[in-house]
């Protein structure tokens, strides 16, 4: 999907994926010090959103205008100061290149790409991290495809936490955390649940000075 199919999904609904950040981005993020955070494929916003009420001063970057001008309009419903520590950036993920060490936090929620497109997009944002600074990845995992619920049907853009530590290797990363996780999945019609999804979830550090343990699998 380009842009354009994107901007006519955001536009069939209001809010797609929701107001509340990832049950994850919260989990992994929450006792994080804030700094300076770069959110790619941000969609509607709501993880930057989170970021900034929290006091981190976050970009969130997404091809979709329409998806931008719902972050925006989510951040002007939240608390004085959180929108003006936003800043909305249209450009691909692909081809966007982020000044280097820059960001404490690089976020890359729900991403789904092709094997070649996902380690590109994951390359570049692992060159964007300041020294201390996290890596979270997190997306459908391939097992979803048949034992959980939802997400995309296609097996190309799944992805394992294996796969993110292959496409990272060698950038001397450490690895924090790398798994597969599981979070309930609401019914279509709101009653009950339909299931449970399995994600792939991997939390990295580029270290201060050269690392002891360079990424590999845990």
């Amino acid at each position: 999907m380009d842009s354009q199919d994107w901007d006519e999904r955001y536009r069939a609904t209001e809010q797609l994926w929701g107001v509340e950040p990832n049950r994850w981005v919260v989990r992994e993020c929450e006792e994080l010090p804030p700094g300076r955070a770069l959110d790619l494929a941000a969609g509607e916003g709501r993880n930057s959103v989170w970021l900034a009420e929290r006091g981190w001063h976050a970009t969130a970057v997404d091809f979709s205008a329409v998806a931008l001008d719902r972050g925006r309009t989510l951040a002007a419903t939240r608390p004085a100061g959180a929108a003006d520590r936003i800043d909305w950036v249209r450009a691909d993920v692909l081809t966007r290149t982020a000044g280097p060490a820059e960001y404490d936090l690089v976020l890359v929620a729900y991403l789904q790409l092709p094997a070649a497109d996902r380690r590109t997009a994951l390359r570049r944002a692992a060159a964007a991290l300041a020294p201390g600074g996290t890596l979270l990845v997190v997306g459908h995992d391939s097992l979803n495809l048949t034992e959980g619920t939802g997400g995309p049907q296609d097996p190309r853009v799944l992805f394992t936490p294996a796969d993110v530590l292959d496409d990272l290797a060698g950038l001397g990363l450490e690895t924090v955390r790398a798994e597969r996780v599981r979070r309930t999945v609401a019914a279509p019609d709101g009653h009950g649940t339909a299931g449970e999804a399995i994600d792939a979830l991997v939390r990295l550090r580029k270290p201060w000075s050269t690392p002891s343990r360079a990424i590999g699998r845990p």
